[in-house]
């Protein structure tokens, strides 16, 4: 199984990131402790991946990228501007829950994944990796914007097999998260990237703070 990759994306200086950064080291230097899944979702262009590398860079924990571990079918098929079907996704989405199982299982307390989880279907398969262990905890983030928010980032992409035709039948498929749902949080990301990064770290302290206190 491929290695995921683990950013080093350098840390803002933001007070209250720093706060919450470490908030959240403290937590987690306990032993015993609940480890976690942090899950960042959306279509193309809602900055799961920018999202994904400052976090894991933040809390010291590694970063898996999703969109590397589509098979060579996959990429292709995306690559032409066709949908990928159910099919085309349960092994890559079991290949994602795995490799978040092994980083836990060396002893890291967290793993920060970007995957696009698009369906409730695709949410509950990451979410069978909390049955391995009653240590491990699944969230998820999901990055909402509006469509023409998402095709300027995608048009602003270079070297991403994922063209501008893949957010309107992304969006077609999304199932949005139901209120049950409950470890799904939805977060704008129409505004400036530093006040996202923000939300994400204290939003992350406080459900971290929930689990172990």
């Amino acid at each position: 199984m491929m290695a995921p990759s683990i950013t080093s994306t350098p840390t803002p200086t933001l007070s209250p990131l720093n706060q919450s950064q470490n908030a959240y080291n403290r937590l987690l230097s306990k032993k015993n402790q609940p480890q976690f899944i942090w899950i960042l979702t959306g279509p193309a262009g809602c900055g799961k991946s920018t999202l994904g590398k400052y976090l894991a860079n933040t809390m010291k924990v590694p970063y898996i990228e999703g969109d590397e571990f589509h098979p060579k079918a996959n990429v292709e098929k995306m690559a032409h501007g066709i949908p990928l079907i159910d099919a085309d996704r349960w092994d890559w989405l079991v290949s994602l829950r795995e490799t978040s199982l092994d980083y836990l299982a060396v002893g890291h307390q967290a793993v920060v994944l970007s995957c696009s989880a698009l369906k409730r279907k695709y949410r509950d398969v990451m979410r069978v990796a909390q049955f391995y262990s009653e240590q491990v905890i699944v969230h998820f983030f999901y990055l909402d914007a509006p469509e023409d928010v998402l095709l300027s980032r995608v048009r602003a992409r270079k070297g991403h097999y994922m063209g501008v035709n893949m957010v309107h039948s992304q969006l077609t498929i999304l199932e949005l998260p139901e209120k049950d749902e409950t470890d799904v949080f939805r977060v704008d990301i129409n505004r400036s990237l530093e006040k996202t990064q923000e939300e994400l770290l204290t939003e992350i302290s406080i459900l971290t703070m929930k689990q172990v206190s």
